[in-house]
C-alpha cells in the first residue's frame, strides 16, 4: 500500500493530461521537471553558506554549488549527483534536497552540474563527476572541507554516477550513498514488470533515458551498469536506499547484494509505500524527511 502522502502526489501526476512522459520532447521535459520539483520540494532549509564555484573538468569548467551547514570545520564533503535520467535536473532543482542533506549529515554538500544527454552522451556525465570528486579529494580545503573525508551520493541516474565514481576513485572516496540507483541497462527485473506504468517513472520512460544516454554505446560497460562490474572488491562502504513501488527497486537491491558478495560493508533500506522521485518531495511527504535524515545520519556516522 502506498503512503497516503505519496499516493496524493501520484494521483496528481496521473491526472495531468497530455502525452506520456517518454514522448515529451526533451526541452519541454526539462522545463516540466524543474517546475514540478520546485512545487514538490519547497524552498528548503537555511544553511550557513552557499557558494557557486567552477571546477576544471574534461570538457571545460563544471559548475558546483557547495552548501555548508552551521558547524565548525574543516568539515566532511559529499559530492552530490542529481537524478533525472542523465537528461533532466540541475543544481537549481535539487537545491532543497542538498540543503536538507547538508544539515542532516553535518557535511559540505557539493552539488554537481554535470553535462546532460543527449547533447553529451555516456560517459560525459560520469567523467564530469569523477573530475569534481577528484578535485574535492585534493582541494576541498578551499571550501572549508577535509580532503580526507569525501563521500559521494546521488539519486536515480545520480546514484548510478555515484556508484561509478566510487568504483573509479575507491582509494580516495570514503563512502557512497545511493538513493534508488540505476545499476543495470537490462530493464528486465520483476520490479520492471510489476511497476512498469502508473507509478511515476515508467519502464518506457527509463528505456528512453538509457537510449538518450548511451546513443549506441554498450550498456553492459560497468561504467554504465555498475551491477555488471566484476571489480567491486575494495570500493567504499555503501548505503543503498530503494523505493517499494519503483521499477529500479530490484536492481538497486541486487547491487547492494553484489557489494556484500564483494565483502563491501552495506546498509540496504527499502522505503515501504514510496515511489520513484519521493526523495525530492520535502514539501509534500513526511517520509522524504525521514529518508534524508537517515541518509544524513549514515554519512555523519561514516565521515565523522
Amino acid at each position: 500500500m502506498l503512503d497516503p502522502e505519496i499516493q496524493a502526489v501520484l494521483d496528481e501526476m496521473l491526472a495531468v493530461e497530455g502525452p506520456p512522459a517518454h514522448e515529451v520532447p526533451i526541452d519541454l521535459a526539462r522545463k516540466g521537471h524543474e517546475s514540478e520539483t520546485a512545487l514538490l520540494s519547497g524552498p528548503g532549509e537555511a544553511v550557513a553558506e552557499v557558494a557557486d564555484i567552477e571546477v576544471p573538468g574534461p570538457a571545460g569548467e563544471v559548475p558546483v554549488r557547495a552548501y555548508r551547514p552551521d558547524r565548525d570545520g574543516p568539515l566532511p564533503v559529499v559530492a552530490y549527483f542529481h537524478g533525472g535520467g542523465w537528461a533532466l535536473g540541475s543544481i537549481e532543482s535539487f537545491d532543497t534536497v542538498c540543503r536538507g542533506l547538508a544539515n542532516a549529515s553535518g557535511a559540505i554538500v557539493a552539488s554537481v552540474e554535470y553535462r546532460l544527454a543527449p547533447e553529451h552522451r555516456f560517459p560525459a556525465a560520469l567523467e564530469d563527476c569523477v573530475a569534481v570528486t577528484r578535485w574535492l579529494t585534493g582541494q576541498a580545503g578551499e571550501l572549508g572541507g577535509d580532503p580526507g573525508r569525501v563521500a559521494v551520493a546521488g539519486d536515480s541516474a545520480g546514484g548510478n554516477l555515484a556508484a561509478g565514481v566510487a568504483r573509479r576513485l575507491r582509494e580516495d572516496v570514503r563512502f557512497q550513498a545511493l538513493i534508488y540507483p540505476v545499476t543495470d541497462a537490462a530493464l528486465n527485473t520483476p520490479s520492471y514488470r510489476d511497476f512498469k506504468e502508473r507509478y511515476g517513472l515508467t519502464a518506457e520512460g527509463m528505456q528512453r533515458y538509457w537510449n538518450l544516454y548511451l546513443e549506441g554505446a554498450d550498456g553492459n560497460d560497468p561504467d554504465a551498469s555498475p551491477l555488471r562490474a566484476s571489480d567491486l572488491a575494495g570500493v567504499p562502504p555503501a548505503f543503498v536506499l530503494t523505493a517499494e513501488f519503483d521499477v529500479l527497486r530490484d536492481e538497486g537491491e541486487a547491487f547492494a547484494e553484489a557489494l556484500r558478495e564483494a565483502a563491501v560493508p552495506v546498509t540496504q533500506r527499502r522505503y515501504e509505500g514510496t515511489i520513484h522521485g519521493f526523495w525530492r518531495w520535502l514539501a509534500r511527504a513526511h517520509v522524504t524527511h525521514r529518508a534524508i535524515a537517515e541518509v544524513g545520519e549514515a554519512l555523519r556516522r561514516e565521515l565523522g
